[in-house]
């Protein structure tokens, strides 16, 4: 009798049974779309597995450290305790409105950025897991999104130090961050999707993605309240970043968002699904071969 000591050989294996991976070329956009949609049920069904994975991932990177993801939750305090009061002053800015404000953005930036980072990295960072099991390439990308939950459950710890010293009021408007966060994470999805098929074909994107995040950090209204630009913030509306982080950003501080910024994140979350569904459908059986 043969019996597996591992307990993650055992959740692998389990992920394996009756789950194929079709790599045929040439198939109708009718069978890609019903393999594509088995992939990504077949991935939801998988969370334990995702959630297992994501937590040995974080096992793994912080091993050896007193702290472990703590050091994020450390690392982002400073960084709001420095920042806040210079840029309080600088904006000419009521301490007490502004660090409420700066602590949210910079986790939520925080999670939004990371996110992108790792999916940039999605299927080459699983490279040995992809070349020697049957798992769906979905399971990847959850993996991916319950890991950077959990480390913004570390860095919630922030935000909710400086709400009570401040005593940042809470009212029924922060549920609407609940549809938000929902958004986030398919729009997180999607984005990983691109970008982990992308970089696995053409090495040289990454670095991209880095310059043009970091770009977005300082024009998308992270450090910076969009009401200071006054009539000339009208441009924040065809800002992807900005749309998007206003949507769960603004409620959280007890406020709804207009209607412009939610047609506006709406839309750039329904344009970024489409292109990675059809990103998906045409290079779901090349993955293999490119990582």
């Amino acid at each position: 009798m043969n019996v597996i000591s591992d307990p993650q050989t055992l959740v692998l294996s389990e992920a394996e049974k009756g789950f194929a991976i079709d790599l045929r070329h040439g198939l109708g956009f009718g069978a890609r779309n019903a393999m594509a949609v088995q992939d990504i049920l077949r991935g939801i069904s998988l969370w334990r597995l995702a959630l297992t994975l994501s937590w040995l991932d974080i096992r793994l990177r912080y091993r050896g450290s007193v702290l472990g993801p703590l050091w994020l939750t450390l690392s982002t305090a400073v960084m709001v305790a420095s920042l806040g009061f210079l840029y309080a002053y600088l904006f000419h800015t009521p301490i007490r409105d502004y660090l409420p404000f700066l602590a949210l953005s910079l986790t939520l930036w925080a999670f939004l950025s990371t996110i992108i980072s790792d999916g940039s990295t999605a299927f080459t960072a699983a490279e040995g897991m992809i070349r020697s099991m049957r798992i769906p390439f979905s399971l990847y990308i959850y993996q991916l999104l319950a890991r950077n939950v959990l480390i913004l459950g570390h860095n919630i710890i922030v935000i909710v130090v400086v709400f009570l010293v401040f005593q940042t009021e809470v009212n029924v408007n922060d549920l609407a961050a609940i549809p938000a966060f929902l958004l986030w994470l398919i729009d997180g999805a999607a984005i990983s999707l691109v970008l982990g098929a992308l970089c696995a074909r053409f090495r040289d994107i990454p670095p991209i993605v880095a310059s043009v995040v970091q770009i977005a950090f300082y024009v998308s209204g992270v450090m910076y309240k969009p009401g200071m630009l006054g009539h000339r913030g009208f441009f924040l509306l065809y800002d992807p970043f900005f749309t998007i982080l206003e949507v769960l950003r603004a409620p959280l501080l007890g406020t709804i968002p207009s209607t412009a910024i939610y047609v506006s994140a709406l839309g750039f979350s329904a344009i970024l699904c489409g292109i990675a569904w059809l990103v998906f459908l045409r290079v779901r059986h090349r993955v293999a071969f490119w990582v």
